[in-house]
């Protein structure tokens, strides 16, 4: 799975694919929530503390879950005053998505293998047969920081070309 690295630059990424001109581009808070949410779901990881258990890659990485953060990222929005708020819950939702999207695409050696995208209308875990990004080790031994570090710039390699070809053809825009 991806790092904070390559899932908040995909949630950069997200941000430029669905802003309408370059207000929306500009607003900070729009790219705060958007970012925000593309990390989000790794948050999961915390619930370990809790009980012990692995609950990463559970609900939270599920469409479902995109949909909760859109009405959560709307419902913010409109409590801090925000116009519009409709456009923050795309943002939320689509952050939460980017994040869906780079771990579907990801090498996974912690089971489940997988994300449970359409949790929780099926248990399946869905995954791609051939990986983009590389697994993100949670260890901090040389091996694991070594291996850690050329998949952040694996990441960066692959993403950073999308996003400034994102940022670059909607520049322009009003």
């Amino acid at each position: 799975m991806p790092s904070p690295v390559g899932h908040a630059l995909g949630g950069l990424t997200a941000h430029f694919l669905i802003a309408r001109g370059g207000d929306e581009r500009a607003s900070r808070p729009r790219v705060a929530v958007t970012v925000a949410a593309s990390v989000a779901p790794d948050l999961d990881l915390l619930l370990r503390f809790v009980d012990g258990r692995n609950h990463h890659q559970g609900a939270s990485h599920s469409v479902a879950a995109a949909l909760v953060a859109a009405g959560a990222a709307a419902l913010l929005a409109r409590a801090l005053g925000w116009a519009r708020p409709m456009v923050f819950a795309l943002a939320g939702g689509a952050g939460w998505a980017s994040h869906l999207l780079l771990d579907y695409l990801s090498v996974d050696t912690s089971p489940p293998i997988g994300i449970p995208l359409l949790w929780p209308l099926a248990e399946r875990y869905f995954k791609v047969p051939w990986p983009f990004f590389l697994d993100i080790g949670r260890t901090l031994d040389w091996h694991t920081v070594r291996h850690d570090a050329l998949a952040v710039t694996w990441e960066v390699v692959l993403i950073l070309p999308i996003l400034l070809v994102t940022w670059w053809s909607r520049r322009g825009e009003a």
